[in-house]
């Protein structure tokens, strides 16, 4: 069979979806009617110069970055215990995952009637493997874990596929765009495929689903949809430097606290991560240097995930924080309080990469 996907340059520049975003209409004011099925491209998008679309397909969701980071998944979602996201939804999240930052590119691509996901997905892996890629995991239905049935949109139920993969509270498009009402749909056969192009050094995920009738959705009900992100992987240029003792001291001094950005936990996890060690010697050494002084080690958060569950996540990372200056620095236990207060106390907005970015942080308060 002839494949539809025309020959592809997979270039990533970040792309974060803007027509992933869903505002909530108020309370008695109508939704505004859909646009129609588009006939052509969203003024400004463009395909990934590293991979090419199904033949035929319009863009109807762009968005592009130079850097941002990225969670691949590698398994099926998996219930994720007494844990729940912003949206009250149960939490669920892959136990094998790829963490990505790089250069990334993410699209939404309506596909031409009467085309399923299953030949959609079929020919994006043939043309991954095309180009020397492998597929790292794919799956259907049910097999992908969480809601089968749900888009990015709604609370209070179990958490989908489409949640993890674009949350909607770190996208933003008007409701009313085709590209967001084709995110909130709810869904029917659905398709997943995370694979890796690595002459490239780029990774790319493709989810396919059919889009059922809706509110929002009527003009494009039973039409197939293809999410793509590409995620062409570079080491992050590094623009900070490790915090001194001295500078630590100083921020105490003069404001009673100071912000620390240098340690590292991988996402909802609270082990250290190695590269966090420098910032710990130089918080350990102003300890050492100021033998008197007794602190709160306090773990912040953005706001994706929850407020009870980064609270619980805060905690645990500010716990650890403190076992090892204790253990490691012989810091005594005494001076150092842990406390964990989830995204209660943002620097910056947590609709931005950027001000989440700021957000995730442990500070030190002087007690």
């Amino acid at each position: 069979m002839r494949s539809r996907l025309p020959s592809l340059v997979l270039s990533l520049a970040l792309l974060t979806p803007s027509w992933l975003a869903l505002s909530a209409v108020a309370p008695g004011v109508a939704a505004a009617k859909p646009p129609p099925a588009p006939t052509a491209d969203l003024p400004g998008s463009a395909d990934s110069p590293l991979l090419g679309r199904y033949d035929g397909s319009f863009i109807v969701g762009y968005e592009r970055k130079g850097l941002r980071e990225f969670s691949l998944p590698l398994g099926p979602l998996e219930k994720v215990p007494e844990r729940r996201d912003n949206h009250n939804n149960q939490l669920f999240e892959p136990k094998q995952k790829k963490e990505l930052v790089g250069a990334y590119t993410r699209l939404a691509y309506l596909i031409p009637p009467e085309r399923s996901p299953l030949e959609v997905v079929g020919n994006y892996a043939d043309e991954i493997k095309r180009q020397g890629g492998k597929v790292l995991f794919e799956c259907s239905g049910n097999s992908c874990g969480g809601d089968p049935k749900r888009g990015n949109a709604g609370g209070g139920g179990r958490m989908s596929l489409s949640m993890y993969l674009y949350p909607k509270d770190a996208v933003s498009e008007p409701h009313n765009s085709v590209g967001a009402c084709l995110l909130r749909a709810q869904l029917t056969d659905r398709r997943y495929l995370a694979a890796e192009l690595p002459q490239k050094g780029a990774h790319v995920s493709v989810y396919s689903f059919t889009v059922e009738p809706s509110a929002c959705e009527k003009s494009l009900g039973g039409r197939t949809v293809a999410l793509v992100q590409v995620v062409e992987g570079k080491e992050r240029e590094s623009k900070m430097t490790t915090v001194s003792a001295g500078e630590l001291a100083k921020s105490i001094a003069e404001e009673g606290r100071a912000a620390v950005y240098g340690i590292y936990f991988d996402t909802n996890k609270a082990e250290l991560k190695p590269e966090s060690d420098p910032t710990l010697e130089q918080i350990a050494k102003m300890l050492q240097e100021r033998s008197s002084l007794k602190v709160l080690i306090v773990g912040h958060t953005d706001n994706v995930g929850g407020y009870g569950s980064n609270l619980e996540l805060s905690q645990r990372r500010a716990k650890a924080v403190v076992q090892a200056l204790v253990s490691r620095y012989k810091i005594g236990a005494d001076r150092l309080t842990p406390v964990g207060v989830s995204s209660a106390a943002p620097l910056g907005s947590n609709k931005t990469d950027e001000g989440r970015s700021k957000n995730r942080r442990v500070e030190l308060v002087e007690q």
